[in-house]
This record gives C-alpha cells, structure tokens and sequence, in this order.
C-alpha cells in the first residue's frame, strides 16, 4: 500500500515500523459544540484507513483524542454559567452519539487532554532543561529557532512566516513565531480549568495535548499521524517540533484529508457555516451521509452541496437495492471469506483511492445485476459475497451493523408498504393479462409518482423506493 506523506510530499510504501502491525494517530475535535460535516469527514477517513488495514491483516492500535480544556470551552462554559467539563461531557457524548450514527467504529484509545496534564507538564520540563522552551509570567513558549527543522512539514521558510498568522502576537517572546507550550491561568477563569506547575497554575496549550497522549499510547515513534489539512500548521508543525526536540522520531508518514467548505470557506463552528451533523441526518439517512463523504478521494477538497448529497444518496440506494434483491435470492453469505474484485483492492492500496474502488464495485454490482435476470444464483451468491466484503470495507454494509438494526426498527412499516405494493402489482398483472395497457400503466404511473420505481425482470416485476426493494413474481 502506497500513502501520500506530507512530509515527503510523495506517495511511498506503508512499511509499519513493527511487521504486521500498524500505529495511527489522529487529531480529535475541540468539545465546545456539536460535530459538523468537515469533522465527519476527517473522522471518517481514518476510520476507512483502520477498516482497510484490519482487513489487510494488520494489527491496528488507532488513537484519536479529545481537547477537553480549550479557551473556546472556557468561554463557553462561562456564556452558559456551568463548568469547562460540563461543557466538555455534554459534547463528548454528543459526538459519541453522531460519530456512532455514522457507523465510525471507536478507536483502541480515545485519550483526554484533561486526563494527561502530568505527561504535558514532563513534557514542558524536558523542553525548558534541553534549551528548546522558555518561561514568561507563568507562560511556557517553545522556542522556534531553536530548532533549524521547523517548517519542514508544512513547507514553510521560517524567515517568511508572518508574525500574527493563527499564532498570538505577545511582546514577551524572543521571536514572534514562537508558540505557547503552556498558559498561565487569567484572572477570572474557573480554578477548575488550571493546574499547578513549576512555573505557576495554568493549563496546556493546544499543540502540547497530541505529543504528550501519541507518546504516551504509541512511544517515541509509530506509523501514522493523520488530520484535516488546516492541521499542517501550525498545529502538526508545532507537534513534530516539540517532539523531535526532545528526541523523539514521531510520526513516520502524515496524512491530511481537503477540507469540506461551504461557499468557499473551510467549513468551521467558528464561522457559522457548519452543517451540524445531526441536523443533516434529519434530511438524508446517516448511512447516505457517510457514503457521501466517504465517496471523494480523501485528499480533495470537497464543497458541502444539498444537490450533490441528494446525489449521493441516490448512488447509494441502487447499491442497497442490489444487495437486498441478491440477498432475497440467496440468504446470507460468507462475507468473511468473500474475495475483494482486484480493482477495489488496486484503488484502495494506492492512496486510500475509494474512488476507484467504487468504480470497481460497480463493475461486480453491474455483474450482479446480470446474473440476477439470468437466473444464475451460484454466481449471484459469489457477486454479492464480493459486494458485501467491499462495502464492509467503507463501512456501508447495509446488511452488517449499525445498518441492519436500524432497518430493522421500520420493518413492521415496511411489510404494510410490501403488501400494499404487491397487491397492486397483481392488479397490474391482471390488467396486463386482459390486455388492458392503458390501466396496467395508470397503476404503474401512480407507483411512480409515489417515488415507487417498478422494473420488469424476466423473474417479474420488482420495485424500489428509497433503497428498499421488493418483488412479485
């Protein structure tokens, strides 16, 4: 498998650092509101990377972390007069639930900044003893040139860096491009929000959280380091200065998925432009969202589109139409045992490429389909087998969970709708029977303008309407 590295800004082998098993870091969310679609996105991305590798046989250890204590969260707590970590619970269990409806599996370790200050504090002590950080009023800064290095992830020439850009002007520094490893507590913050140190009560700064949680859980060195593409810097950056300072390898290949945006701008809480997740899935089901997002290479840029969700939505229900109508015919399959089509695998391994590995399912779909009107159901059982192991990758198995219990709550709506569609179906065989056309076609028109799609097979008649499939024969 061959991964695009930030660093290296070339696509090179995934060799792990441990044969057979592989350690992935990626960056969390700030809990002071609820998950919008760019966070989705970002989340799901690597949740494809894990899915992919278990299959592939790798011993996935994946950590993803949560920033608790963040200067937006305190401002938000103090908007609503409650605590940072009442803030901080409400959301974690907010994008539990979101992430959970989108079929996003959990990582081995889900790490809180909060729960991890001791290692930041050791951290910032190492920093201060070897040369590479400094103390201001309580403030902790690293200090950026000493470190000849920085730049070399996201590209950029120190001397060209612009003091101000997302980094707090402060006189204080001895270099403006310097950044805060800790920050002093600010009169009037919650006790609550501040620990004690060697150089007074405070709390971490943003970029200190993920050196400390990844060298914790995954050692000096692992694997990968992944993000969305506003990551690279500073915040990456910072990171891999911090932690190669110290001695640290860090992280050997960075990935960074495009950013999702909305009317050109990257899609943030902070700009109001979020299309929160659970208000998504009131219009479109979650399972269509992910496929949405799941659907574009992971290093595009994506513009948040209702028309093209719509799209999406509908791709996605004439693959769950095939899966259902195959399954009607042959039950269940080894799906475990089920070969990938050599195109899905051949996508996969080169960049995490999902699009052609949809095109390759569809190529097994469009085979499925064939041999369904053919009759030929050894070879339906093997199409589908396919389909499914594939889907599974990507997390869309509409049979497999969380999919198939939530189909399962509407079951009883769905067998009045079977029923009422059958009966008229045999009314429109009758009609056809009789030679009456003109109202075989009026049921069959008055089906279409229920959104029920009526498709005459040489096994008989079969329907769809919104991804769910039925037939008389």
């Amino acid at each position: 498998m061959k991964i695009y590295n930030t660093m290296s800004r070339s696509k090179e082998e995934l060799v792990p650092l441990t044969p057979g098993e592989i350690k992935m870091y990626s960056c969390g969310v700030t809990v002071y509101d609820r998950s919008h679609v760019g966070h989705a996105r970002m989340l799901m991305v690597f949740d494809v990377m894990a899915r992919y590798l278990r299959f592939a046989g790798y011993r996935v250890t994946f950590v993803r972390n949560f920033t608790d204590i963040d200067d937006k969260i305190i401002r938000r707590a103090g908007q609503e007069g409650v605590s940072a970590r009442e803030v901080s619970e409400r959301n974690i269990a907010a994008f539990r639930e979101d992430m959970a409806a989108l079929g996003v599996l959990p990582p081995e370790a889900e790490p809180r900044a909060t729960e991890h200050v001791p290692e930041m504090i050791a951290l910032v002590g190492r920093l201060i003893a070897s040369g590479h950080a400094y103390v201001v009023d309580g403030d902790v800064y690293f200090a950026v040139r000493s470190f000849p290095a920085y730049g070399k992830l996201s590209g950029k020439n120190l001397d060209e860096l612009q003091a101000g850009a997302r980094v707090e002007v402060d006189e204080r520094k001895r270099d403006p491009r310097d950044f805060a490893l800790w920050k002093a507590a600010k009169p009037g913050e919650p006790e609550t929000a501040a620990w004690d140190t060697p150089y007074g009560r405070g709390r971490p700064g943003w970029h200190l959280e993920c050196s400390a949680m990844a060298g914790k859980y995954l050692g000096d060195e692992f694997d990968i380091h992944g993000g969305g593409l506003d990551l690279r810097f500073p915040h990456h950056e910072n990171e891999l200065a911090q932690s190669s300072a110290i001695g640290r390898r860090f992280a050997r290949t960075w990935m960074h998925n495009g950013l999702v945006t909305a009317a050109g701008e990257k899609m943030s809480k902070s700009l109001g432009n979020g299309a929160i997740v659970r208000n998504v899935v009131e219009r479109v089901r979650p399972v269509e969202l992910r496929y949405y997002l799941v659907a574009a290479h992971y290093r595009s840029a994506m513009e948040f589109s209702e028309v093209a969700l719509e799209q999406a939505a509908t791709t996605y229900q004439r693959i769950e139409g095939f899966v259902r109508r195959a399954a009607e015919q042959v039950g269940d399959v080894d799906v475990a045992g089920a070969e990938l089509a050599p195109g899905f695998v051949a996508g996969m391994d080169d960049d995490l490429g999902v699009p052609a590995a949809l095109a390759a399912l569809q190529g097994v779909i469009r085979e499925g389909n064939k041999h369904l009107d053919e009759g030929d159901l050894d070879a339906v059982r093997e199409d589908l087998a396919s389909v499914r192991a594939m889907l599974d990758v990507l997390g869309l198995d509409p049979l497999a969970e969380p999919w198939v219990s939530r189909s399962g709550t509407s079951n009883q709506l769905s067998g009045v709708v079977d029923g009422l569609v059958s009966a008229l179906l045999e009314q429109r065989a009758a009609a056809r029977e009789r030679k009456d056309y003109a109202a075989a076609d009026a049921i069959r028109d008055r089906l279409k303008e229920l959104g029920v799609v009526v498709e005459d097979t040489p096994a008989g008649p079969r329907w769809t309407v919104g991804g769910t499939s039925g037939g008389a024969g």
